[in-house]
Order: structure tokens, then C-alpha cells, then sequence
């Protein structure tokens, strides 16, 4: 694992991105979906008192069952920056990943990947830093651009930045909003959507994010009380 670095000001964060952003691997297509285990990862603060708790919950990827979580307690020690949000939480995900008792196998962010105006959102970052394949879902698209994907589920549309196919917007549930995936590291962006579409087999998010989304929220409450 790469060792993070916290940077003194945006500045010093975009270059860390720049830097890191070679190392991105997109030419591998990643674990066959439905197979082994898928992590996620997601993170909660409490602004008032500079706190940060982050929760990564693994799940067998075949039947969704939990097989391990943790969460850590950390510090913000980075302010809100668009485009930097990776620096705010990657200290605290780190120390959740790292203190699962198994291998986390496919980690799945609440985030971007190469949906990112730099093309490093948190989920590439996540990646360089751990050697794991990682993939964005977030809820929200970021600032690109994208025509409505038919309404049946598994339905998607190009995530665009002018010409270039940055992620997908993906329809996981019929008639609901999409979804909006794109690679992190080591996983192809066809794999990353049939990941995606099987890891949330029953709600619009995956498995994975609604369960860590749960969990760091309920450590952030018992830490904060």
C-alpha cells in the first residue's frame, strides 16, 4: 500500500493527483462479477467537531450476505474542496480497509473515479493507494453531461466530458434515477456496470454502499455521543 500523504493546500493536492494519476490502471477488466467479494465503503462527519468515521462492510458478491465490517474514527484535517474530496475521508477509509480480517476483493465508492474533472476522483485514489480494483457509484453526476438512459433496469447512457465516455449513467431499478459509474482502478467499465447492476439486485444503490452508508452512520452517532 502507498503510503498517503496530506497535502498543505489545494494546490499541493492537485499536483498529488496529477502525479498519481499515471499510475491508474485501465487495462485490466477486473473480477467476474458475481464472484468473490465486493467492499463498500462510505464515510460520515460530524462537521462541528472535526470528526470523520468511515465504514468498509464486505459481502459475499454472490448472495450479498455480510461477510466482515469495520469502521475507523478520524480527524478532518482537509477542508471541502470540489474536486479534492478524496483528501477529506482516504485517511479514515484506509484505516477501515485495512482493518478487515479478509481480503475486501472489489471495492465499491459512493464517488467517482474517472468521472472526476481531473480524472481522479476518490475512487482512483483509493486504488493507486491500495492495489485493489475499485469503481465509482454515486448518486449524483459531476458536471458532465449524459441523455437519459431507458427506463428498464440494466439501461445506461455515455457519461460525456465533450466526446470522451467518462462513466455511464445506469438504470439498476425501472423507473428509478441512475446511477452514475465509472472505473477507478484495475476494472473495466462494462464490468464495473454488471458489478453494479448485481450489487444492487434490490434497491437503486448497490448492497455495498447502503450497508456501509448504515454502518459509518451508526459509529459516527456512538462516537459522537
Amino acid at each position: 500500500m502507498t503510503t498517503f500523504r496530506t497535502p498543505a493546500d489545494a494546490a499541493e493536492a492537485r499536483a498529488i493527483q496529477d502525479a498519481l494519476r499515471a499510475r491508474v490502471v485501465l487495462d485490466e477488466p477486473g473480477p467476474p462479477p458475481g464472484t468473490g467479494r465486493a467492499t463498500g465503503v462510505d464515510v460520515a462527519y460530524d462537521e462541528e467537531r472535526d470528526v470523520v468515521v468511515a465504514a468498509a462492510v464486505v459481502l459475499d458478491a454472490a448472495t450479498l450476505d455480510v461477510v466482515a465490517e469495520t469502521t475507523a474514527v478520524g480527524r478532518v484535517t482537509f477542508p471541502y474542496i470540489p474536486g479534492l474530496l478524496a483528501f477529506r475521508e482516504i485517511p479514515t477509509v484506509l484505516a477501515a480497509l485495512e482493518a478487515l480480517p479478509v481480503d475486501p476483493g472489489l471495492v465499491v465508492c459512493d464517488g467517482y473515479g474517472r468521472a472526476h474533472p481531473r480524472r481522479f476522483g476518490l475512487a482512483s485514489h483509493l486504488g493507486v493507494l491500495t492495489g485493489l480494483p475499485v469503481i465509482g457509484v454515486a448518486k449524483n453526476p459531476f458536471a458532465f453531461t449524459y441523455e437519459q438512459p431507458a427506463p428498464r433496469r440494466g439501461d445506461s447512457s455515455p457519461l460525456l466530458d465533450g466526446d470522451e465516455e467518462v462513466g455511464r449513467a445506469l438504470r439498476t431499478q425501472d423507473g428509478t434515477k441512475p446511477v452514475y459509474v465509472s472505473v477507478g482502478h484495475r476494472t473495466g467499465l462494462d464490468n464495473a456496470c454488471a458489478h453494479t447492476l448485481l450489487l444492487a439486485r434490490d434497491f437503486r444503490q448497490p448492497e455495498t454502499t447502503r450497508r456501509a452508508d448504515a454502518l459509518c452512520r451508526q459509529a459516527l452517532r456512538e462516537a459522537t455521543a
